[in-house]
């Protein structure tokens, strides 16, 4: 118990004042529920800055996070025919009942549920209106302990106020309301109280509860005193000295008024009050878990400030920071708002499982947004049914699946990212881009002299060259695939992938001469999952397992096979070299993991040169019989002349681009 004089302190208008004394001699007890303890600011009715009506449609962040402060919590003892169900019942149920006759079926007993109003009446639990008929009243007031409620072994007990509320709930009528958290603000009626105290509507709140409890209004509060606490209160930083006297020597409401609009408008305004949403939203500059290593979302920080500044509408606030990047024609603004659900921790730890902590990210994104924005403990029905509030298993894992929708993994990179550069930022790449593009308009004007050099360079590095591409006249697959010439002379795999694959190629148009090797070149590809060369996205390897090649007659009527004698290639995989594309077993072959995603190139050498006629036909066969869809995506096929020092396996050569058809 305490005793002696307990004061409340608040700021009203410039009369600020201790707002109410009470008197207890030394020997009297004052009970704890009679302390009432508040803080912060009644604004005068007239100032500008509460001109806007806080439980309106309307409702604004700046007035939101002052009038939270200015309206202490005052409760009285209530009336039978006034009793609120869910500031006043509903917490008694919860706290002492609901554990074994509440939402959790596996965990509830008799079959008892005291949260639904009708279950209750249809059990006879309750009987509204009639005390004595309904068992409620009975087990409560029991000294039996095979019959009180809460039985003893739940160590639950009721305070006699306790009962006696119940009792008169129950006299009443035993209304229920709906949980408060599903139940929308209303307007409450400004109590009436003439014109003995108060500058605003607020202010006949605080006088009825007062009344009701027997306090009067404080005398008004020094002027550096109230100065010190609006400061304080609404920025977090204490006046300037300088300050203080000028309030001082004009202790006025205007004065008053003005000071408030400077300190509404100031910055510091927003970086005060934007600290109490940002520990809401688990905001942080690093991870988090063992390594903890730094993050960049300051953005979403100064979004919270600037939100705050422009006295953004609450329904605004809440849409932008959980699907502001899904509104239409979203602003780099409204993308950065997301990054509410951004503040989760994020596990570096080496073995590690990404999908096991991106669970755990979408847990905390539920559990986060049901405290936020609805004051509930959602988390708790992540494992079994609320046991305290209406929240089933089934509905906690439905909303569990909107957040388990997002692209971000608990990846080492943390993403997807998105840059947020300044508008003076913004303004220097708009002009970056633009010179490139002058730039390139540029380079991309040839003139008459850069023209006929490029023509001569081209028709000499085409004379220079010891490869001549092959154009493909004819295709053919074992699978669903077809093989597509390109305008580079590459061929190009589309349609399903065949977990194996033989790629047949006929190549016309030979150039007449003789020849000492062919090159064959795995190329990569944006259209292929994966990038290539291979075809499985996942593992875009491939294993030519091997390749066969027979030099036929204009007509097709005769054929020859041309033996390959060496390889060589740009790299092999470890027990897959080149040389295996040709031992005749198709277990083995040529492969080139872990240099995935990269293009390469194997020269096969013939035994003796091969002599190409007019009109003879080269046709090229690659046998893939590893499986598992490490099959070529994209390729291309050369002949050479000269030595395999010379002929080394590298890509396309220049001489071979000069010889592609020039627009």
């Amino acid at each position: 118990m305490i005793q002696r004089i307990e004061a409340i302190c608040l700021g009203v208008g410039d009369t600020s004042a201790r707002i109410a004394t009470r008197a207890c001699s030394p020997n009297q007890d004052v009970e704890i529920e009679d302390l009432i303890q508040m803080g912060g600011k009644v604004m005068n009715r007239d100032a500008p800055s509460m001109k806007r009506d806080s439980l309106s449609k309307n409702f604004k962040l700046k007035r939101s996070g002052t009038l939270a402060l200015l309206c202490g919590i005052f409760w009285s003892q209530p009336s039978a025919e006034a009793i609120d169900f869910n500031r006043e019942i509903r917490p008694i149920l919860a706290g002492k009942c609901f554990a074994c006759h509440g939402p959790d079926e596996e965990a509830r007993k008799a079959g008892l549920r005291l949260d639904l109003r009708e279950a209750v009446i249809e059990a006879d639990v309750l009987v509204p209106g009639k005390l004595m008929d309904s068992e409620l009243h009975h087990r409560i007031h029991s000294t039996d302990p095979d019959e009180v409620m809460p039985p003893p072994e739940s160590n639950q007990t009721l305070r006699p106020e306790e009962i006696d509320l119940l009792d008169q709930w129950i006299e009443a009528g035993a209304a229920y309301d709906r949980h408060w958290a599903f139940v929308s603000p209303q307007k409450p009626a400004v109590p009436s109280h003439g014109d003995r105290w108060g500058e605003n509507p607020i202010d006949a709140f605080l006088w009825q509860s007062m009344n009701e409890h027997g306090f009067e209004p404080s005398e008004p509060a020094p002027p550096h005193m109230l100065l010190r606490r609006l400061h304080l209160d609404l920025t977090g930083l204490p006046p300037a000295p300088e300050e203080v006297e000028a309030f001082a020597r004009e202790s006025s409401q205007e004065a008053y008024v003005r000071i408030v609009d400077r300190l509404l408008a100031s910055p510091a305004y927003g970086e005060k009050w934007g600290r109490e949403w940002l520990d809401i939203a688990r905001y942080a500059d690093t991870n988090g878990y063992e390594k903890d290593r730094p993050r960049s979302m300051w953005p979403y920080r100064d979004w919270v400030i600037r939100s705050l500044n422009a006295d953004m509408p609450f329904d605004q606030f809440t849409i932008e920071q959980l699907a502001g990047d899904m509104l239409p024609g979203a602003t780099q603004d409204q993308r950065i708002a997301t990054g509410f659900h951004r503040n989760t921790q994020l596990n570096e730890e080496g073995g590690i499982d990404p999908l096991e902590f991106r669970f755990y990210a979408a847990v905390d994104r539920v559990a986060t947004t049901g405290t936020a924005w609805m004051g509930l403990t959602t988390g708790c029905a992540q494992c079994h049914t609320h046991k305290y509030d209406p929240i089933r298993h089934e509905e906690y894992y439905q909303f569990y699946a909107l957040f388990n929708q997002t692209a971000d993994a608990d990846r080492p990179n943390d993403e997807p990212r998105a840059a947020t550069p300044s508008p003076t930022q913004s303004k220097r790449l708009q002009d970056l881009d633009e010179s490139l593009q002058r730039l390139e308009a540029s380079y991309r004007t040839e003139s008459e002299e850069l023209k006929s050099a490029r023509l001569v360079w081209i028709q000499d590095q085409a004379e220079k060259s010891l490869w001549k591409t092959l154009t493909a006249k004819e295709t053919k697959t074992h699978s669903e695939t077809t093989l597509v010439p390109q305008s580079d002379n590459s061929i190009l795999a589309q349609g399903p992938a065949s977990e194996t694959d033989t790629y047949e190629i006929v190549f016309d148009s030979l150039p007449e001469g003789a020849y000492d090797a062919l090159r064959l070149e795995a190329l990569t590809d944006p259209s292929m999952k994966g990038g290539g060369p291979g075809r499985n996205g996942s593992d875009p390897n491939f294993v030519v397992s091997e390749i066969k090649l027979e030099v036929m007659s204009s007509e097709g009527q005769s054929s020859t096979e041309v033996a390959i004698q060496s390889a060589a290639a740009d790299f092999s995989q470890n027990n897959w070299p080149v040389e295996k594309a040709f031992d005749g077993d198709t277990k083995t072959g040529w492969a080139i993991s872990p240099q995935q995603r990269k293009p390469h190139v194997a020269v096969f050498r013939f035994e003796t040169p091969l002599q190409v006629k007019s009109g003879q036909r080269l046709k090229v066969q690659l046998v893939q019989e590893y499986g598992n869809r490490l099959v070529l995506g994209k390729f291309r096929v050369a002949l050479g002349a000269g030595s395999m020092e010379e002929l080394t396996p590298t890509l396309q050569d220049l001489g071979e681009l000069a010889r592609i058809p020039q627009d």
